[in-house]
């Protein structure tokens, strides 16, 4: 493909188009300065024609500040001219003016400018000169030092032939300059989408997958590695230069408390979530449990409603004035700490680790079982020598991933942490109370340092054993490996924890209809009136945007699986990773990196509905990508090849072939992204603004203010939105029956 008329072409091409592209910047931004100097000029001389006729000092202490009306931001120094010395004298006007004045005077450019004023001659120096905006700041111009034009006007008198007076006028480059980065910018960008397209054109057989690659590497660069770059820039600046003060902060014994207080709430509730997991995943995908449908349902309810809506209803019941801790028993244990935050983690994080290893558990091929018992072992021993650890990777993985849910987890902590500090609520109170986005970066950075070590320890570790035990054809059938005894123990306990788990979410139902819980346990309707007119906006929004996202990141996620699997192409691997980064980045860091990355020129986002549909989108395309590449896994490729060498393109064979196969797959991602938008905080919470806000927030503002009626009833029509699309899922989804498997007892 790189033949030598090709390079010649493509080079031949690209000189072209980047000179025609330096040209167009060059004299848009030529013209735009002159344009800009022009204006000044007349803004100015028109000023000095506004001079008070009284010639007090205090008339002229009123005037030289009303430059800033004619130009935003501009400082001015009024010099008064002495006919006796023959010179102008300093006498009134802004500090940042005079400091420009007192340190510039001797000059050749300031004398020739005084000379020039003295002809009557208006003068703008040809140099920029640095201001110290702080010393008299106002909102019109940031109180920081910045590049500024200086330009002297002479100020005539009556008879107009005489100077009275000299003003010199700094003006901040503040248009010009944001002007300019944005026309480089521009051009810079269409610069490299031109390159990039002859690239494709001309190097590559199958130019609509290079467009594909292209489309999806830009996605990626732009909304995932762009914000993360933005964010490690900033917690290393410091008042606009590098500086690693915000680390030596972050890493302060005052934070590496709050560090050891969230690894240590992560361990808890990742190892107790993981044993209550595996319990759920052995009764239902190993033994003979008849009721396996109901069980799952509700064991994955925690996950599919607000990660803090089992906080609302652990704070109904056994807060300071819960009905079962004041109410019933009078008790003067407090929920909020360490303790109380595990229990709720625990419960809203174990289907993460249930889910993960019944996958595991269901695809053991049970041959392996039936040896060992066959060659008189014991169904304990059977369990403890091959069951158990073929399940290790299955294990580990929901290990890692309730630990890296529970590290990012801020909701529930701000809640009930009371006095025990974890990391992603310093984050959250850096940002919102301090108002300290690099801090607040530098602090999620830190909570992003143990998953990834987690992730690499897990890849090390499970990367050096084998678990393969499917040679052939997969047994269809499970030989039971515990005793009635043992069964009926882990269904009691099973029935507990789920009745626990209900109680919980009928609490929240009873919240709804209490007059004030705590102190006025009365019957109402008056919550749903109040909370259904101050929460139908955003009920309304997070519908809406939950529903713009949806398709685009099941589209998204199909399409760059099918890329992923089917294609080769260089980078694939380092693209790969990209779209994997934000499923292991805490939510609190994704979004703070999106404030910085997309508050400004070219790409401005921020208080946009866009930025948070493109936060659902890259935050759930990770499973949505893990989905589709399993699918496609089982599908020959032959198919799609046929259908290409029939005459199909890429997008055709995606529509027509590859989407109709992996169906299963397309809905699966759709509704998850569809459930965790709805459910989504940590990242959100940044991002809404006053004309889009998200039900979860207004849920969380309403209990963080002890309005509890109105959070349950919010909470309430959140979790039957949820829920009714989850079932929708199930109906259209159905289960592998390849993967079914009979129990069978010995």
């Amino acid at each position: 493909m790189f033949t030598k008329k090709r390079v010649t072409q493509f080079l031949i091409a690209a000189l072209v188009f980047l000179a025609a592209d330096f040209w167009m910047y060059n004299s848009l931004s030529s013209n735009f300065l002159t344009y800009e100097e022009n204006r000044n000029f007349k803004e100015i001389e028109l000023f000095a024609q506004t001079v008070p006729d009284n010639t007090s000092l205090l008339s002229f202490q009123q005037w030289v500040p009303t430059v800033k009306e004619s130009i935003t931001g501009a400082r001015a120094y009024y010099f008064s001219y002495d006919q006796n010395s023959f010179d102008f004298i300093p006498t009134v006007g802004s500090e940042t003016a005079r400091s420009i004045w007192e340190a510039n005077k001797n000059s050749e450019d300031f004398k020739k400018a005084l000379e020039s004023v003295y002809y009557l001659e208006s003068m703008k120096l040809s140099k920029t000169y640095k201001a110290d905006y702080s010393l008299d700041p106002d909102t019109s111009v940031p109180a920081t030092a910045a590049n500024s034009q200086v330009y002297f006007v002479p100020v005539i008198d009556e008879t107009g032939y005489q100077v009275s007076g000299a003003i010199m006028i700094l003006v901040p480059n503040k248009i010009a300059s944001g002007y300019n980065n944005l026309l480089r910018t521009l051009f810079i960008g269409a610069a490299i989408i031109f390159l990039s397209i002859m690239l494709v054109l001309t190097f590559t057989r199958d130019p609509m997958t290079g467009f594909l690659v292209l489309g999806l590497f830009s996605i990626v660069l732009i909304f995932i590695a762009y914000p993360l770059l933005e964010a490690v820039r900033l917690s290393f600046m410091k008042d606009g230069h590098f500086s690693l003060a915000t680390w030596k902060e972050s890493l302060s014994p005052n934070y590496l408390v709050a560090l050891w207080g969230s690894l240590r709430l992560g361990v808890m509730t990742a190892t107790i979530s993981t044993v209550v997991g595996y319990m759920f995943a052995f009764l239902i995908e190993r033994t003979s449990f008849k009721k396996k449908r109901i069980m799952s349902t509700l064991a994955t309810m925690p996950v599919i409603s607000p990660p803090f809506s089992l906080s609302l209803s652990i704070i109904l019941l056994f807060g300071n004035n819960g009905l079962i801790s004041k109410k019933l028993f009078h008790l003067s244990t407090s929920i909020y700490g360490l303790g109380g935050l595990t229990l709720v983690e625990v419960i809203g994080m174990f289907p993460i680790a249930f889910m993960t290893i019944s996958g595991v558990l269901r695809q053991i091929d049970s041959t392996v079982e039936d040896a060992s018992l066959d060659l008189s072992a014991t169904r304990w021993q059977t369990f403890k020598a091959i069951t158990f650890p073929l399940s290790a990777p299955g294990i580990v993985s929901a290990w890692l991933l309730v630990f890296t849910n529970s590290l990012a987890d801020f909701a529930n902590p701000l809640l009930l942490s009371g006095d025990y500090r974890v990391l992603s609520t310093e984050a959250y109170m850096m940002v919102t109370g301090r108002s300290n986005l690099g801090s607040g970066a530098a602090l999620s950075f830190l909570l992003l340092m143990p998953t990834l070590t987690a992730f690499l320890v897990q890849r090390v570790w499970v990367a050096k054993k084998s678990y393969v035990t499917v040679t052939g054809k997969p047994s269809t059938t499970l030989t039971e490996l515990t005793n009635k005894s043992v069964r009926v123990t882990l269904e009691t306990a099973s029935w507990i924890f789920i009745g626990f788990i209900v109680a919980l979410y009928m609490t929240i139902i009873a919240g709804c209809f209490v007059k004030n819980w705590g102190i006025d346990y009365s019957f109402t309707m008056e919550n749903w009136g109040e909370a259904l007119s101050r929460g139908w906006t955003s009920i309304r929004d997070t519908v809406t945007l939950a529903l713009i996202a949806t398709p685009i990141a099941g589209l998204l996620a199909m399409m760059a699986s099918m890329l992923i699997v089917r294609k080769k192409f260089p980078g694939k691997r380092f693209l790969e990773t990209l779209i994997m980064t934000p499923y292991a980045i805490p939510g609190t860091l994704i979004g703070i990196s999106y404030i910085l990355a997309f508050n400004k020129q070219p790409i401005l986002l921020v208080g946009t509905g866009a930025i948070i549909v493109i936060n659902y989108i890259i935050r759930e395309l990770p499973v949505g990508v893990e989905n589709g590449i399993t699918a496609l896994h089982q599908i020959d490729p032959a198919i799609e090849e046929s259908a290409a060498d029939l005459g199909a393109d890429v997008p055709t064979v995606f529509r027509t072939i590859v989407l109709p196969l992996i169906r299963p797959a397309f809905l699966s991602s759709m509704s998850y992204t569809f459930v965790r938008s709805m459910t989504a905080v940590s990242a959100i919470i940044f991002l809404i603004s006053a004309r889009w806000n998200h039900l979860t927030v207004l849920i969380f503002n309403f209990s963080e203010n002890l309005r509890f009626g109105l959070a349950s009833v919010l909470s309430t029509i959140l979790i039957v939105i949820v829920l009714s699309v989850w079932a929708l899922m199930q109906v259209l989804v159905k289960d592998d029956k390849l993967t079914q498997k009979t129990i069978s007892t010995r």
